[in-house]
């Protein structure tokens, strides 16, 4: 399991598979807490992220039926997790909000919520 922690920022996702077809990248994530993101809450649960370009489609998996739509504007900085793809999370309160796409050292988006 990915984990970062800096200055409130929590990572905490496990990236289970990747794939990639053409310009479209896809990837398995276990999320072990419920989380919000573009103002939708979801649970703790199985998902599968498809993007491309800046959308991003997020659906639960085995049943889960969460899912949401939404876009990115290109991350700041470096995977804090190396090159491993991870998402990172930012814990306000008693919530936990969806903050970045990493799908490589270089390559991560900042959710539009």
């Amino acid at each position: 399991m990915a984990i970062i922690m800096r200055t409130g920022l929590i990572a905490a996702a496990l990236l289970v598979g990747a794939a990639g077809v053409a310009r479209a990248e896809t990837l398995d994530v276990k999320i072990p807490f419920a989380f919000v993101v573009h103002g939708q809450t979801l649970p703790a649960g199985d998902y599968r992220l498809d993007t491309e370009g800046p959308v991003v489609l997020l659906r639960g998996e085995h049943g889960n039926k969460a899912g949401v739509v939404f876009t990115m504007v290109p991350a700041r900085g470096l995977d804090p997790a190396g090159d491993a793809p991870v998402l990172t999370f930012t814990h306000a309160e008693t919530q936990y909000r969806l903050d970045t796409i990493w799908q490589s050292a270089t390559k991560g988006g900042s959710v539009r919520n």
